[in-house]
């Protein structure tokens, strides 16, 4: 029974942690996209601010909803390899921003087809934004669920 809980606790950690990296992902493009249209400035500043509230959670369901699958592999990665790292995460999530944009090259119409080198950095930076947020919240217990049940060992004796 005490391993049914932990499991659904790493469950619910890693649920958190991908809604986290989701919000971070949205807000890093929401921001990229403000100032390459060059609307965060003095003047504009608060209407900035305040459409960024509904925008950031708004564009976090999308992420959330085209990077899952990806994402999904890559978080069943690291909890099997136990990685810990925030490297391996930011780099996990430029995989899975890189996966979505191939993703979007094979189904894209000719009204929506991303081209443009900035736009695909951007995305790809979203993905590393996502990766470490995802680090910090839930990435740093990865592999947690296999020291259940296991005995701990003494250290050494030191006599």
């Amino acid at each position: 029974m005490n391993r049914v809980v932990a499991y659904l606790i790493r469950f619910a950690v890693i649920l958190v942690g991908y809604g986290v990296a989701s919000l971070a992902a949205s807000a890093f493009l929401n921001v990229m996209f403000l100032a390459s249209l060059g609307l965060i400035t003095d003047e504009t500043q608060p209407a900035a601010q305040a459409s960024l509230w509904f925008s950031i959670p708004f564009v976090a369901l999308f992420v959330a909803y085209f990077a899952f699958m990806p994402a999904a592999i890559a978080i069943l990665v690291s909890e099997i390899l136990g990685r810990r790292d925030w490297l391996f995460y930011a780099l996990a999530g430029a995989v899975v921003s890189a996966v979505f944009l191939g993703f979007v090259h094979q189904t894209a119409d000719a009204n929506f087809e991303v081209t443009n080198t900035s736009v695909m950095l951007a995305v790809i930076g979203c993905g590393m934004v996502g990766g470490i947020f995802y680090w910090l919240s839930a990435g740093r217990s990865a592999g947690s669920w296999r020291q259940i049940g296991r005995p701990i060992s003494p250290g050494p004796s030191g006599s």
